[in-house]
Formats: C-alpha cells, structure tokens, sequence
C-alpha cells in the first residue's frame, strides 16, 4: 500500500511541476522555511513544543487566485523525547530521536484576498491542508554515549520467531496534514509568513515504540535488549506489559518563518513594425 501511495504522490509532483512551468511566472514564488520541529507519540502524548528543534527547508508556490494557492514543501527537521524529560511514564526510562526529511503538497486558502508584491493587499491569515511522504529512522544513545540505529535491532520483537505478526517496520511513511498561517506582504517581490502545522503520520514507529515488551528470550543481541527495556526498577522482566499503545499513529509538527521571493515574468517585446 505504501509502495502505490508513493507512486501516486511522487507522479502528482511531477504533474505539478509540468503545469507548473506553463503559466505566468509572477504568480509563483520561491522561499525558506525557518523555525522548528517536535513530536508527539507514545513518549509525549499531548505536550506541544516539548523539545523543539531547529528544522528549515524550501517551497515553491503557486498563486491560483487571490484566495488559494498550491505549495511544495522540502522540509527537514529533528524529532526527540525523552521519558525522562517528559514524565508521562519514567519508570519506562526510554529515549530517541530521528532526523525526518518531508517532501509535500500543500493547499493554501486566505481569508482575505492576497497578492504576493501587491501593497495594497498587505495581509491575510490562511489555512493549509495537504499530504506528503517522509524518510525517518529512530535512534538512542548507549551506554557510550554512541546512538544506535534502532529499527534494525527489532527492539518489539520483529522478526522474531516468538513473533511472527511483528514485522520491521519501514522507514519510510505518508503524511497527512494541516494548519493555520499569516502571510503579509514586505516589498513588491518579498512575501512573509508565519505558520504552525502538525502532520499525522502513517506510523507508529517514528519513536520505535508501539505495542508491548517482547516475550522474553525472543531478543538475543545485547544491544536490542538494551534498548527494549531500560526500566531502571525490572529491566528485562516486563515481558508482555504495554511498552506504547498500538492504537494511535506517531504525529509531528514543522512551525517556522516563511520568508518568499515573486518570480519574475519574463516579457517579451514586440516588433515595432506590428505594434
């Protein structure tokens, strides 16, 4: 399902950019994102901007009409939690983080109606929704203070034969998103913009925590014991309890200053002879 998803949203891409390319240039902009990134899963479940990072990127933006737009979005970010720091379960005692790259569309609706460059539209406050795909991969630190990849320790138990229904999970998921923004004009060819969007992911592995402890012998490296449980009071006892809860998808959010350049259109002038 994954594999056709992305077939979809990567030929939806180059779709775009081919149309893209066909109409006025003064109404598509280019820009950077600044700002910053956090999570929200299994080891932080409600707090917003818990351990924020500094994440960045580069759009592109079509400007359809003076109240929608459409938008291209390469983000990159840093995504951490710490049971430690967090405190909703820190008798669990487990960590990670993960870099995670976004490649997404976006749709863009103002209130009010918007003209990049133009000042006599100065303002207007949007909503976005859209979709995208991500590569993550989760890590923690040793007792080295080294960070290891974790996916491939199957720290759930994946891949092993005392669980034959757990399999590796991928490192690569779709995105579904949404937000609020303020856009205002600053000159006659730099647009601004503030915005806030959180995006549920397709997994539960951004933090490689989902079910429950793995049956006990099913993990043989020293490593992935390790990592599966670091309870300081039982470690390696808890065979079977609920180390996360399966039940809800890992989330996270990019919220930054936007900072766009109007392309230009190239004008070609006539023969004098026809004018």
């Amino acid at each position: 399902m994954l594999k056709k998803f992305n077939r979809h949203f990567f030929l939806f891409l180059a779709v775009f950019f081919f149309l893209s390319s066909a109409v006025k240039a003064q109404r598509s902009e280019i820009g950077l994102m600044f700002g910053g990134s956090y999570y929200l899963g299994d080891l932080n479940p409600s707090r917003q901007f818990a351990m924020t990072r500094i994440a960045g990127g580069g759009l592109y933006r079509h400007n359809f009409t003076e109240h929608f737009s459409l938008r291209l979005n390469g983000f990159y970010g840093s995504l951490e939690a710490n049971d430690a720091i967090i405190k909703y379960n820190e008798t669990r005692n487990l960590s990670f983080r993960t870099s995670v790259f976004e490649l997404s569309v976006q749709v863009e609706g103002n209130f009010l109606p918007f003209e990049p460059g133009n000042l006599e539209t100065p303002y207007t406050p949007f909503l976005f929704g859209g979709i995208g795909g991500i590569s993550f991969n989760p890590k923690a630190r040793n007792e080295d203070g080294e960070w290891v990849e974790l996916q491939p320790l199957g720290t759930e138990g994946q891949g092993t034969e005392q669980h034959p229904d757990r399999e590796p999970y991928s490192l690569f998921s779709h995105t579904l998103m949404f937000g609020v923004g303020f856009k205002f004009n600053i000159t006659h060819n730099l647009t601004g913009g503030l915005e806030w969007g959180m995006r549920r992911t397709g997994t539960d592995y951004l933090d490689d925590v989902s079910t429950t402890y793995p049956a006990e012998g099913a993990l043989t490296g020293a490593d992935a014991r390790y990592f599966s449980d670091r309870s300081p009071q039982d470690q390696g006892g808890n065979a079977g309890f609920q180390r996360g809860n399966p039940t809800t998808n890992d989330w996270y959010s990019f919220a930054g200053f936007i900072l766009t350049f109007k392309i230009p259109q190239l004008r070609h002038t006539k023969c004098p002879a026809y004018n």
